[in-house]
């Protein structure tokens, strides 16, 4: 099953992302329009989608939106890559280091986003959404409260983040727009290997990252796991899992994001989001 929305509806969308079922008027208001209202009964909701084929769906040519757009409490892990960890000049960690992405910064899949300071960085994210309320949950048990799977980017203003001793990872990274996602949210049962998906993104064509999930040092249920061992989870919160290495602060020379460029980002199986950066009077 692929979610999104279109025209801050919630609809089931085929796997080209090009036709759509509204799901408030295909369950004759059962469910939805609001998608946030989704995720709270996500277990009947994905009983009931089960038996809807998008491919009955209607074209569609308005842009898909942000699929998670309310969720109560937003992760986000650092050093989740061992790769990255090094580029970073991080030792391996024993425990994920989380920090979050205020609401403010989240946008939809594809947009124009405001370079904040010389020094934007790009990191493509997995994120997972929680399908149900989760506390101590096991992390053998940790993906049956996986809603699904969406591509994010964790950017990142490094002036910001590191200007500030210690480091202010939050405030460098939820600048508006900064916390981009979508098209949609894949549920897991739709991959061949949801363990080992292949994650990408390119400035203007040219390839920066490239790593597969399976790189992680905490996967998925671990991260489930032992978050919910501290916080409860709850229904439609989201978990940025970290980013492959590749980033522009890691490079030699260092590389960041400028005036017109475009950031792709990929993940096999979910499709590609998309931004495009312009400068303000004051980073000009």
């Amino acid at each position: 099953m692929r979610l999104g929305v279109l025209e801050k509806r919630a609809v089931l969308v085929d796997d080209g992302h090009r036709l759509a079922i509204d799901v408030a008027e295909a369950s004759d208001g059962r469910f939805g329009p609001s998608i946030t209202a989704i995720y709270n009964v996500w277990d009947d909701f994905a009983a009931w989608a089960h038996d809807i084929d998008p491919a009955n769906g209607s074209v569609f040519d308005a842009t898909l939106e942000n699929p998670i757009p309310e969720p109560a409490q937003v992760f986000a892990i650092g050093l989740n890559y061992a790769e990255h960890a090094a580029e970073s000049k991080y030792d391996i960690p024993d425990f994920p280091p989380v920090f979050t992405k205020y609401r403010t910064s989240l946008a939809g899949p594809v947009g124009v986003v405001e370079l904040t300071g010389p020094k934007i960085d790009w990191e493509v994210e997995l994120v997972a959404v929680i399908s149900r309320a989760a506390h101590r949950v096991s992390e053998a048990d940790g993906w049956d409260y996986v809603a699904g799977l969406t591509i994010g980017q964790d950017i990142s203003d490094r002036e910001t983040q590191f200007n500030a001793h210690p480091p202010q990872f939050s405030l460098g990274k939820s600048y508006p727009g900064y916390a981009p996602m979508g098209p949609v949210v894949v549920t897991p049962d739709e991959f061949a290997d949801r363990d080992d998906l292949e994650l990408s993104c390119a400035v203007n064509g040219e390839q920066m990252q490239k790593g597969r999930t399976s790189e992680m040092i905490f996967s998925v249920p671990q991260l489930v796991s032992r978050l919910s061992h501290i916080t409860p989870l709850l229904p439609g919160d989201i978990i940025f899992t970290g980013t492959p290495s590749g980033v522009g602060m890691g490079r030699t020379p260092q590389r960041f994001l400028t005036d017109g460029d475009v950031l792709t980002s990929r993940i096999a199986g979910i499709g590609e989001i998309e931004q495009r950066f312009v400068a303000t009077a004051e980073t000009r």
